[in-house]
């Protein structure tokens, strides 16, 4: 053994043993007759001392010693003079007499410590480098912590662990997929997974009742901070089910977790319609750590002659709660953040409920004191709070002022990450209407069910039927989502139809899935939880990228490997493509 201790794990009661710590230099500090050296692993950092007077051949050698050197050490642990109660390690010290250097190293490209200097790229280039930080580190530990308890929770339920392929056949489930060209098959591709949906759909059919598998899947599409090429699910499914049997043993999943990996005890899991969130908060991922709920105006705010409100489908706002003391400048600055491209509204609307009982609004010319009075009413507004109000197309408005509602928030403090708000989102649309296809689109998947009392307006009105579908939403963000499936042939069949594809298409595509069907499915159902999601907000962070150890950056490349890259002449012969 390289080390009988870790570095972390030296405390006083370990005055007068011989140790011997294995790890990276940290940082040295030279004090004219005594060089100081902070050794780090995975566990901790541990004080070495080096005395010229004692040894000054060991001192003059930790002296050479540079960052990030590998090295090993022995020594007695001796209680520290100057204690440093900001370290766990922090009352003791090495005197060391033995020093090896294990592996010499260049000068780091960033500073190996918890506040970096590196970029977002330097840091995803050297990313080994990277995973030494404590922050790095702290993020994997508590991905690990999250997978594990997330098995012991599922094996106490009953869940068996099944893997399904990687190499599949393409099926349209929302993204663009990755294709594997197939050299025994000349001319033909395998695609990787979007997700598990038909297999695990297939393993109810096979009688495993309870199945989960915390799996990689793997989307085509545009990315972002919390969205990356190849992605971790934790996929579940269960047979004869109902909706309120899934959420319950999964509300249970999220408490275990919390209250494992947070110590957080959450008692309940409101549930909201969807059409209820658009209304509210204008997404279906509300974050309900605070108010500033939606207000629809069109029955006061029309007919005034102004034409902002008098042409807009729908005229919206919300209170913020005492806020009425926001300056021009803090006004102007929501203004422009919310007439940026990636939200792209029009302006803004204000009125200040001043503390005298008077108002003052940016539309003072067109509505009277009187009138202002009672769009604050209606927006249960009192003195010193802010009304801010938006005009729109329906469609557009209600998302651009919820993204207006979440940046004040911020800037408020009220997203605190240490506050955890779970709501079930359920009643979705089955289906959306594509203007540019002039065809509708299942909001979830082809396979979802409708609920049981909209059946029959599959050939009336599909775009008013319910799906039978649910989403856990966690401080404005879906961590998971699914339904109730569809386990009879005809009606799956008949949902195919709606969703344009031909019967060749279906059997094409699915018809493996609807051969089964016939031998007897269960009713079944499922949900599925984004684990790099679920750990970022366990982990009070926006971003997924810090808790996936290799992560790609926005352009889907690893930028430390070099992927995607070329592949080499022979083998494009062997698959027999040709790259223009």
């Amino acid at each position: 053994m390289y080390r009988s201790h870790n570095c972390g794990d030296l405390r006083i009661n370990n005055v007068n043993q011989t140790v011997t710590l294995s790890g990276w230099v940290q940082k040295t500090r030279d004090l004219g007759g005594m060089t100081f050296i902070d050794i780090r692993d995975r566990y901790g950092i541990s004080q070495l001392t080096f005395n010229m007077d004692t040894n000054s051949e060991l001192c003059q050698k930790a002296r050479s010693l540079g960052r990030e050197y590998v090295i090993q050490v022995s020594g007695k642990v001796v209680e520290r003079l100057n204690k440093n109660k900001n370290m766990s390690t922090g009352e003791i010290e090495i005197e060391v007499d033995k020093l090896e250097i294990l592996n010499a190293s260049k000068t780091p490209p960033f500073t190996i410590e918890d506040k970096t200097d590196g970029g977002d790229d330097l840091r995803m280039k050297y990313r080994y480098l990277d995973i030494r930080r404590k922050p790095i580190r702290d993020n994997l530990v508590l991905r690990h912590l999250v997978t594990k308890e997330t098995r012991n929770y599922l094996d106490n339920q009953k869940f068996i662990e099944v893997e399904t392929p990687y190499l599949i056949k393409s099926t349209p489930e929302g993204a663009r997929d990755f294709i594997v060209p197939s050299r025994m098959n000349q001319g033909q591709f395998y695609a990787l997974p979007q997700s598990p949906q038909t297999f695990k759909q297939l393993l109810m059919v096979g009688g495993i009742d309870k199945y989960y598998q915390i799996v990689k899947c793997f989307r085509d599409e545009d990315l972002r901070a919390d969205r990356q090429p190849e992605f971790t699910q934790i996929d579940c499914e269960m047979s004869f089910v109902e909706q309120d049997d899934i959420l319950n043993t999964f509300e249970g999943l999220i408490k275990h977790l919390l209250k494992k990996i947070k110590n957080i005890d959450i008692k309940s899991f409101p549930k909201m319609t969807y059409d209820k969130a658009i209304s509210l908060y204008g997404t279906d991922k509300p974050d309900t750590r605070f108010g500033m709920l939606f207000v629809e105006l069109n029955d006061l705010a029309k007919k005034n002659n102004f034409m902002v409100f008098d042409n807009a489908e729908l005229i919206v706002g919300f209170n913020a709660k005492g806020c009425a003391e926001f300056s021009r400048k803090q006004l102007d600055k929501l203004t422009e953040y919310i007439k940026r491209p990636q939200i792209g509204a029009q302006g803004l609307v204000y009125c200040k409920c001043n503390k005298d009982g008077t108002f003052k609004s940016s539309i003072d010319k067109f509505f009277s004191q009187k009138d202002l009075k009672k769009f604050s009413e209606k927006m249960e507004a009192e003195p010193g709070d802010l009304l801010l109000i938006m005009a729109g197309k329906e469609n557009k408005v209600r998302n651009q002022l919820n993204d207006l509602r979440l940046e004040l928030a911020d800037q408020l403090g009220l997203r605190d990450p240490n506050i955890f708000a779970p709501l079930w989102v359920v009643d979705f649309p089955l289906l959306e209407w594509d203007e540019e296809s002039k065809r509708f689109h299942a909001m979830h998947h082809p396979f979802t069910a409708p609920k049981n009392e909209d059946i029959d307006k599959l050939s009336s009105s599909p775009g008013d039927i319910r799906a039978n579908a649910y989403d856990l939403v966690l401080n404005g963000s879906e961590i998971g989502g699914g339904s109730i499936r569809i386990h009879d042939k005809e009606l799956q069949k008949t949902l195919f139809k709606h969703l344009g594809f031909s019967d060749e298409e279906a059997k094409n595509q699915f018809g493996f899935l609807m051969d089964a069907f016939e031998y007897g499915a269960p009713p079944h159902g499922g949900i599925a939880f984004g684990l790099d999601r679920l750990c970022s907000l366990f982990g009070g962070q926006e971003s997924i990228r810090d808790f996936i150890a290799f992560p790609k950056n926005n352009s889907g490349r690893d930028i430390m490997i070099d992927a995607p890259s070329n592949i080499n002449l022979e083998q494009i012969k062997e698959l027999n493509i040709s790259i223009s």
